[in-house]
């Protein structure tokens, strides 16, 4: 896998995948899934997809179409912003995250868990520790599988 394949865009994508796309796409630039879950809710559907040897996992959601709405890695080569963002502590993430225009975040703690949140990048950054266990980003999509914007 090309070192591009591991950019985390947040509004934008992974590497070469895009929010927006189709799973017959992603399949056809990312391979099979080893795991790919159906969630089943009321007036929605989502398929997750999940990449364990690649540290990623793809959501899908839409009902005319199923399109890519976020991802989440656990893949110590992803990068954000050009930095090795696994290797980067809570401080370090927020100063980049507000370096590259995204000001407000909110830290919560869970039990054995912290999460940053940078609601205007939809990004979510997870703590165990104080170190960085997974990254997780997306886009809103509706039912027809169009993306919504902000």
């Amino acid at each position: 896998m090309n070192s591009t394949a591991m950019t985390i865009e947040p509004l934008k994508g992974f590497g070469d995948l895009k929010f927006g796309q189709t799973i017959e796409k992603t399949v056809k630039e990312f391979g099979e899934a080893e795991q790919v879950e159906q969630i089943d809710e009321e007036d929605f559907d989502s398929v997750v997809m999940h990449y364990w040897e690649k540290g990623v996992s793809i959501f899908f959601e839409g009902i005319s179409k199923s399109v890519i709405s976020c991802f989440e890695t656990d893949n110590t080569e992803a990068t954000l912003f050009g930095k090795a963002v696994f290797e980067m502590d809570k401080n370090a993430i927020i100063k980049l995250m507000k370096s590259n225009g995204y000001k407000e975040y909110e830290l919560e703690l869970e039990e054995g868990e912290n999460r940053l949140t940078f609601e205007d990048g939809m990004i979510d950054f997870f703590f165990q520790n104080e170190e960085l266990i997974a990254v997780s980003w997306g886009v809103l999509v509706n039912k027809q599988g169009e993306i919504e914007h902000l």
